[in-house]
C-alpha cells in the first residue's frame, strides 16, 4: 500500500518518502545571506522526502520581514550553496521557495518608499520591522509597464537557485503575498489586463510560472496556494472558481506540483472551497498541507487525496520526523519563543532519537 514512507518521483528525482518539510520563516539570516547554521538546520531535516526552504525574496523590492534570506545576489547564492551541499551530502532533496511580499512590507525596508501591490489597498495589521511592529501603510499600485520586471525578477531568482544547487523552486502564491494579492479580488482592484476577471487576475502567476519553467524546466517548478487562508487580510468573492482556474492554468503550464494549504487561518477546514475540485483539475503531484498528523497523512495518500503531505511545526522540533513516525516515537515539544530570530537555541539544538 502506498503511504507516507513510499518513494515518489518528482521531476528527475526520486524522493525517498512522501513527507515534505513545509516552508517556514525563521528570521536568522541577518544580512539576507544563509549561514553555516542555516546549512546545519536544513541538513538535520534532510530525512524529509523533500525540503522546501523558508521564503527567499527574489529582489530587494520583495523584502517584508527582518533577517530573511534572498536568492538574487552572488553572496546569497554562495550562502545557499552551503545549504544545498549539506542536504545533498546526506541524500536529501531541497527546493527554494521564491517570495515577494508585496504590500506585506514597510517603507523601512525600501528607503522610505512604499511597498508595491496590485492595488493601493492597505492591509489591516502591522509589519514586523527591525524597530518592532509598525502599522502597515497604503502600498503603491504597480504600473502595468512595471510588471514585466517583476516576472523577470522571478526568472532571475530561479536561475540563481539553480546556480546555488537547488533541485527546484516553489513559487509562493499563498498567505497574502504578492502573487496571492494579484489572485484575489479583495486586494486586486485593477482595471488593466491583470485585474477584473479571474483570467486576468491569474495572469501574473501564469506569466511567472511560464518564465520560471522556461528558465529551469517545468519539472523543477512547484506552486503553493492557500485558497481559504485569510492571513494578511486576504479574501476573495469566488474562491472556488478562482482556485479551480488556478489549478487548471498551472496544469497547462506543466508545473511539477501544486502545494495547497487546505486550512483556514485558525488551522481548520473551511467548506468555502472543496479541495477535491482543485486536485481534480491539476495533473501533477498534489501536496496537501494543514494540520496533518501521521495517521491522516497515511490516509490521504492511501486514499488518493494527496501524493505528498507537508508538515510544518513538527519539523521545527523534530529534525528526524520521518524516523519518529516509523518508530512510533514521541515527538519533541516545540518552543514557540524561538520560532523567529535568535541563534542555535530552538533552531539546531532539538534532539534527534539517536542524540
Amino acid at each position: 500500500m502506498t503511504d507516507l514512507f513510499s518513494p515518489v518521483a518528482l521531476g528527475a528525482n526520486t524522493l525517498a518518502n512522501r513527507m515534505v518539510m513545509a516552508p517556514m520563516t525563521r528570521n536568522r539570516c541577518l544580512d539576507t545571506v544563509p549561514t553555516d547554521l542555516t546549512a546545519e538546520y536544513y541538513q538535520q531535516r534532510a530525512g524529509a522526502g523533500l525540503i522546501i526552504t523558508e521564503g527567499a525574496q527574489i529582489s530587494e523590492q520583495g523584502i517584508g520581514y527582518p533577517a530573511t534570506p534572498g536568492i538574487h545576489t552572488p553572496e546569497q547564492i554562495a550562502g545557499w550553496k552551503k545549504v544545498t551541499t549539506a542536504v545533498h551530502d546526506v541524500g536529501g532533496h531541497i527546493y527554494c521557495q521564491l517570495w515577494h511580499c508585496g504590500r506585506i512590507s514597510h517603507p523601512d525596508y525600501h528607503g522610505g518608499a512604499k511597498p508595491v501591490a496590485p492595488s493601493a489597498v492597505q492591509p489591516a495589521g502591522q509589519a514586523f520591522t527591525y524597530e518592532g511592529l509598525k502599522d502597515f501603510v497604503e502600498p503603491r499600485a504597480l504600473e502595468t509597464a512595471e510588471i514585466d520586471a517583476i516576472v523577470e525578477q522571478y526568472r532571475h531568482a530561479a536561475a540563481c537557485a539553480m546556480k546555488a544547487g537547488f533541485d527546484g523552486v516553489e513559487l509562493h502564491a499563498a498567505n497574502g503575498y504578492l502573487l496571492d494579492q494579484f489572485l484575489r479580488d479583495g486586494v486586486n482592484q485593477r482595471n488593466d489586463i491583470y485585474g477584473g476577471s479571474i483570467e486576468n487576475r491569474t495572469r501574473l502567476l501564469r506569466e511567472v510560472a511560464e518564465a520560471v519553467a522556461d528558465e529551469i524546466g517545468a519539472n523543477k517548478v512547484g506552486v503553493r496556494i492557500s485558497p481559504v487562508n485569510i492571513f494578511n487580510d486576504m479574501h476573495d468573492s469566488e474562491p472556488q472558481a478562482l482556485f479551480n482556474a488556478v489549478a487548471r492554468m498551472l496544469s497547462g503550464v506543466g508545473v511539477a506540483y501544486l502545494h495547497v494549504v487546505e486550512v483556514s487561518l485558525l488551522g481548520e477546514p473551511d467548506d468555502a472551497v472543496d479541495m477535491t475540485q482543485i486536485r481534480e483539475r491539476f495533473s501533477g503531484l498534489y501536496i496537501a498541507n494543514g494540520g496533518y498528523d501521521q495517521a491522516r497523512g497515511h490516509a490521504a495518500i492511501a486514499q488518493g487525496n494527496a501524493d505528498l503531505v507537508a508538515y510544518g511545526t513538527p519539523y521545527l522540533a523534530n529534525p528526524d520526523l520521518p524516523e519518529r513516525f516509523k518508530q512510533g516515537a514521541a515527538l519533541n515539544e516545540t518552543d514557540q519563543t524561538t520560532f523567529y530570530g535568535g541563534d542555535a537555541h530552538g533552531y539546531t539544538d532539538y534532539p534527534a532519537l539517536t542524540g
